[in-house]
């Protein structure tokens, strides 16, 4: 594979080693089951993507065939019409207009029907990939509420906890990992939905896989300025640790 393109195996292979060190930090937190969820679907889209990629055989020989019966039924009823067609000075120009107007919806039709055949097998794929897509836009949205209630501006200036609070359950130094695992979940999650695209060069699959990137990045300029709080939050913990 050419080295501008990217290897499944290797995001799905980054995938499992992300979620192996959130779970040696955050065993018991719930960005370790989504970080195992990721795992799974960068696994399936290893599988999935070349396979969407691959050319369906059995569909297009299912299409060729009906494309067949079609065009041979169009040609008996043709076949069938050209012995009358001496009649046609016989007619009146209502049932002239009126037979050309019943031809032209029957081959407009069966243009159409052998369109919609034609793209078929697209149409399968293009199903197949948007869902797999879907999936991944659903666990960016996870991802960002599971960093959500992460606030490390908390830990600039002292404030009196209400009782719906959250609880501040990791230190700022655990919290500025923690936010920073959450970024590169969603980045990975941008990568595995660019594996649809990288041999099945569909606009509709192109344009979901551009939705989730735009949505991940959105996303993670969120987490990044987060942790400038969070760094700027640590280093004026540092300067009163030292004066004091």
């Amino acid at each position: 594979m050419p080295e501008k393109s990217l290897h499944p195996e290797k995001i799905a292979k980054t995938a499992n080693l992300l979620s192996r060190r959130v779970f040696e930090r955050f065993p018991n937190f719930g960005l370790y089951r989504i970080s195992k969820e990721l795992q799974e679907l960068g696994y399936a889209a290893q599988e999935n993507a070349p396979k969407i990629a691959r050319p369906i055989y059995s569909v297009r020989i299912a299409v060729v065939l009906l494309i067949l019966v079609i065009l041979v039924i169009v040609g008996s009823m043709v076949w069938a019409v050209i012995p009358h067609l001496g009649q046609v000075g016989d007619a009146s120009v209502i049932e002239i207009v009126a037979a050309l107007e019943a031809g032209t919806n029957e081959l407009v039709l069966i243009g159409l029907s052998i369109f919609f055949l034609v793209n078929l097998e697209t149409r399968i794929k293009r199903g197949q990939a948007v869902r797999a897509i879907h999936e991944l836009r659903c666990i960016a949205h996870v991802i960002d509420m599971h960093q959500l209630l992460k606030d490390p501006a908390r830990f600039r200036h002292a404030s009196v906890a209400t009782e719906s609070s959250p609880e501040r359950e990791l230190a700022l130094p655990d919290m500025m990992r923690y936010l920073d695992y959450c970024s590169e979940m969603l980045s990975l999650t941008s990568k595995i939905a660019a594996l649809y695209i990288q041999r099945f060069n569909d606009r509709a699959v192109m344009e979901a896989v551009s939705d989730v990137e735009v949505l991940c990045t959105g996303l993670s300029s969120k987490i990044w300025q987060k942790l400038q709080i969070a760094e700027s939050a640590l280093g004026s913990k540092k300067v009163a640790t030292e004066l004091s």
